[in-house]
Order: structure tokens, then sequence, then C-alpha cells
């Protein structure tokens, strides 16, 4: 590949003119992904594979590399491999299917365990309104779902008797995540004590959870209520809707769960996107380091 890297930067010379500061720059960056792909044996343009630039920038990360230098680095790739399908190298560009500002946003914030059981004791479920939460809260933890997934449940998608809710995630793909006894607890007491004097029988509506208007229950209303309660809880954390799918991920994770049941279970297409969790369990690691060894 060192004999493509030369070519290219020859082309980018003479056909594209380009300046000696950049030359230099793409040259660096490429040098670097090919010693990357080498410990990797990987030693031909044609064998790469997307997951391959996301690992690499991803390491490039671990290592401390900005923001800046990771869409650098990026570019230069993509630009490489886009003279290579132009000279008949290979047959796709395989940093363009990328979704590049994914790989270096900022990791997703997660609760630790502690944080979750606080967070999901605060309804308080002597009341109608508790209670749905509580289930609200009980599922979005036990099946790590897309608060839009949570939100478009039908009653008729969830499954007690043999534990399981069925959910339809990106692309209308339809999935089914199991449900842990807890959740399956709080969702019982919900449909047998609270959704029916919500639903107030005349509603048409069929979405599992329900307001007290007997509408469909919204993503800006669940951001409400998972923000109520974590203030209650007291967890200074930034928390979204999708936290408690973030946390979800990583303590299975932390807990040795096989990456593809995961990658299943979150509804990710590509096992790339799910790997993001096991870099969170990386840095965790170091940051539990760094506090309690002698010598950080």
């Amino acid at each position: 590949m060192k004999e493509l890297l030369n070519e290219f930067i020859s082309y980018l010379s003479v056909e594209k003119g380009l300046a000696q500061n950049t030359l230099s720059s793409y040259k660096r960056d490429m040098a670097k992904f090919i010693a990357y792909l080498a410990t990797k044996g990987i030693d031909k343009a044609e064998r790469v594979n997307k997951n391959d630039v996301t690992a690499f920038l991803m390491s490039e990360k671990d290592k401390g590399l900005s923001s800046n230098s990771a869409a650098r680095a990026f570019a230069a790739i993509k630009v490489f491999y886009k003279y290579l399908v132009s000279e008949g190298r290979v047959k796709e560009n395989v940093a363009s299917l990328i979704d590049a500002p994914k790989l270096w946003k900022h990791l997703p914030e997660t609760l630790n365990v502690d944080e979750v059981e606080k967070l999901l004791e605060q309804p308080n479920i002597r009341n109608w309104m508790g209670i749905r939460d509580k289930a609200c809260l009980e599922l979005m933890y036990a099946a790590g779902l897309r608060v839009s997934e949570l939100v478009s449940l039908k009653v008729h998608d969830i499954n007690l008797e043999f534990g399981f809710v069925k959910c339809k995630g990106k692309g209308e793909k339809e999935r089914i995540v199991p449900l842990g006894r807890k959740a399956k607890q709080a969702l019982s007491r919900y449909l047998e004590k609270t959704r029916p004097k919500l639903a107030k029988q005349a509603v048409a509506d069929q979405r599992l959870f329900l307001t007290r208007l007997s509408k469909g229950m919204s993503r800006q209303q669940f951001w409400k209520i998972i923000k109520k309660y974590a203030h209650s809880a007291r967890i200074n954390k930034s928390i979204t809707p999708h936290t408690l799918r973030h946390s979800f991920a990583t303590h299975l994770l932390e807990r040795g769960a096989d990456l593809r049941v995961v990658q299943e279970m979150l509804g990710h297409a590509d096992i790339s996107t799910t790997q993001i969790y096991t870099h969170i369990n990386k840095e965790r690691l170091k940051s539990i380091h760094h506090k309690y060894h002698p010598r950080p």
C-alpha cells in the first residue's frame, strides 16, 4: 500500500496542485492508517472495509486525537479511496459509507447502576401517573428502547406472559427484546390500574402510554418526565431520553454480554455503531485507574 500512497501523493501534487503543507498532512495521516492496517494483517487496499476505517479513527481518538485531526484523517482516507476508485484499483470508496460526524462526537452520557436504581425509585406508585411513569422508565431501561420507539408502542406490542416487547426501529425494522421481572411487574401494574382510567374506554388511540387527556405520550413529554425524576434523584448529569438506552447497552457489555447480541437488542444495522459502548467501558476503566491507582 505504500506504493499506492506515493502514487496518490504525486497525483495530488501534479494533478491537483496542492500545497506542500497539505500534501504532508495527507501523507502523514495515510501513513498512520497504513501502519494501523499492518497491525491487523491488512496489506491490500481492496481488503479494507468501513469497520477498519472506523476502528482506526477510534484508536487514534484513544491516543488523544482531536476532533479537527480526526476530521482531517478521515478526509485523507476518503480522498485516497476516491482516487483508487477512479484508477480502477478498488470497486468502492469504503470511507464514503461512513457517517463521519458520528465517529468523533462526544461519547453519550450514561448512568451507573446505582444512579439507575435511584432514578427508577423516584416515581410514586401510589398514584396513577406515578405508576405510568414507573412503567415507562422500567421499560426504557429493560429493553434499551429509543424514545421514539417507546412512545410509539401499542398495547399489543407487550407480551407479559412470555416477557418481551416488540418494537419497530429505524427503517421500520422490527425486533423483539426480552423484559426482566421488574419491568414486567411495572407494566402489569400500569395496564391493570392506570391505563384503563387514562383510556376512558372511548379513546381511539391504542398506544401503550397515554397522557391525562387520553392521548399518546410524546417524546417531549417523556423528556420532561425523565428530567423531573433525575432532578429528584439528585443525579448531576446531563440526562436525555436516550440516557437509559445508553446505560442499558453499557451495563450489558460490562457484565459480559456479547457485542452482537447487544447490537440486535438495540436494533443497530451496523455493529460499528454498537462498538461505541465498548469505548465507553474503556474510558470508564481509565477513569477508575486514574482515580484509585497510587501512581496514576
